[in-house]
């Protein structure tokens, strides 16, 4: 995931279909188009950080410690994948170590009889077979045989030392790999200790909120807050990118009923629930999953934010066109970044407990024109609760 908000790198900046390269004047507005854009976003979240901070200074500090988190769980991801590759890589190569050795030692004992054959009949072997008195046909035939049996002795002689070679090469791969496994399980170690100091000071930050909220009212105030940012969010985000609208063969609206959860999981918030005293409801819903599964895109669409957010901690927006989005919250990792194109069933995120959450969920809204709907309506199953 990158830090701060991503630049929009977005394709409906570029030349429309069929422009002309040789248009400079065009090319130049659409630059000046993609740079208004990236300014005015990241404009946008530096105003929402610093709003953030100076109502909470934890927020602030749980933001650092959860990206720090979701990084290290990425990179950990990526070492772990590279060192499956280099184990079966090295798997491969001590098998044909093996395959190697096997046929030199089978090589090698024919050179040792051969040798050995060689020596028993002595050193002058074609002077005595020029001087025995055989049939001169007979001779020839010898000979012939004699000269076929040296030629075979040194075809076996170079064999022996092409695999001698080769064994050689492929112990020096086996050793090189060795070396990079050993490399890559130092690096892992020193992430996984990164994490636990990342995850350990999430924790303290995590008690010193809960610590602060108990007074009366504070929980109420902060989640008004954290419900006016993301309306906020919303808001700015649909203006900035109103110019840059999203077309599709079947619109979002008549996917109603026909979806399939982003999550599969069990239902730990309802739609409409009241939450803090009654004062507040959800505006969507929050299914409980296991940390590190998949959050799959439920339409075609376009990721307009993903980042932290305070509340939501770690943020998908996804912009299916006709003033519907869908937002995906408290992930452990994005996968995808602002600008990416999505299609039903795309992995953008994995589920996670970031925004301060007690334990592995995935908050999912729906929104027509910023105001939330009741995801219920829009799917072919119900989860379970």
């Amino acid at each position: 995931m990158k830090r701060g908000l991503p630049f929009l790198v977005l394709l409906w900046c570029l030349l429309p279909a069929g422009a002309s390269p040789q248009d400079d004047g065009q090319v130049r507005i659409k630059e000046r188009e993609l740079q208004e854009v990236r300014t005015r976003i990241s404009e946008l979240k530096a105003r929402m950080d610093r709003r953030a901070a100076e109502r909470d200074r934890i927020a602030g500090e749980l933001e650092a410690a959860e990206v720090r988190i979701s990084e290290t769980r990425i990179h950990l991801g990526e070492l772990e994948a590279e060192q499956r590759y280099s184990e079966e890589k090295l798997g491969e190569i001590e098998a044909r170590i093996a395959a190697a050795e096997a046929k030199l030692a089978g090589e090698t004992d024919q050179l040792a009889a051969q040798v050995r054959a060689a020596w028993m009949g002595g050193s002058q072997e074609r002077i005595r077979l020029l001087l025995n008195q055989q049939d001169p046909s007979t001779l020839g035939r010898v000979l012939v045989y004699y000269r076929y049996l040296s030629d075979y002795r040194s075809g076996n002689i170079e064999a022996v030392m092409a695999r001698l070679q080769t064994l050689s090469r492929l112990q020096d791969e086996a050793a090189a790999e060795r070396d990079r496994l050993a490399r890559l399980a130092g690096a892992r170690y020193a992430e996984l200790r990164e994490l636990s100091a990342a995850q350990e000071r999430r924790q303290e930050l995590l008690a010193s909120l809960k610590a602060r909220l108990a007074e009366d009212g504070a929980e109420i105030e902060r989640l008004a807050a954290q419900e006016a940012d993301l309306s906020r969010l919303i808001a700015e985000l649909t203006a900035i990118l109103s110019d840059y609208p999203i077309t599709s063969d079947q619109p979002f609206q008549d996917l109603k009923g026909r979806l399939t959860w982003p999550v599969a999981g069990q239902l730990l918030h309802e739609f409409g629930q009241p939450r803090a005293n009654g004062r507040l409801q959800w505006n969507g819903v929050v299914l409980a999953a296991p940390r590190g599964r998949e959050v799959r895109s439920v339409y075609h669409g376009r990721v307009i934010f993903a980042d932290w957010l305070d509340g939501l901690g770690l943020l998908v927006i996804v912009d299916h066109g006709g003033g519907y989005l869908t937002l995906y919250g408290h992930n452990e990792t994005t996968l995808k970044s602002t600008g990416d194109w999505v299609a039903p069933g795309d992995a953008i995120a994995t589920v996670g407990a970031s925004g301060g959450q007690p334990r592995a969920s995935l908050y999912f809204e729906i929104r027509r024109n910023a105001k939330p709907v009741n995801p219920r309506d829009w799917f072919t199953r119900q989860p379970s609760g």
